[in-house]
């Protein structure tokens, strides 16, 4: 199996410094302890698009998530017109 140190190793890339610990502050920890951060870690990352996922649907479709029922706006406009291809400021 390929350790990240492996994979930074291997493919060059244009940021000069890893993104998943960038201070060094996981380099005394060992490589069983560093794994299960990065799993944390995707995990956090995951859990956090299903919330924003949820309010977007919340404010597109009102009632659609029962734990958000009137904790945002009705929003009328295409929440994913900043990713289509014509969109500009």
């Amino acid at each position: 199996s390929l350790s990240l140190s492996d994979l930074t190793a291997r493919v060059p890339h244009p940021i000069p410094f890893n993104l998943y610990d960038p201070f060094g502050f996981s380099k005394n920890r060992s490589e069983a302890a560093k794994a299960d951060g990065l799993i944390k870690e995707i995990n956090n990352g995951r859990l956090a698009m299903i919330g924003i996922i949820a309010f977007l649907q919340e404010q597109k479709l009102e009632g659609s998530v029962p734990l958000l029922k009137g904790v945002v706006s009705h929003y009328d406009g295409e929440p994913m017109a900043p990713f289509g291809t014509f969109f500009s400021f």
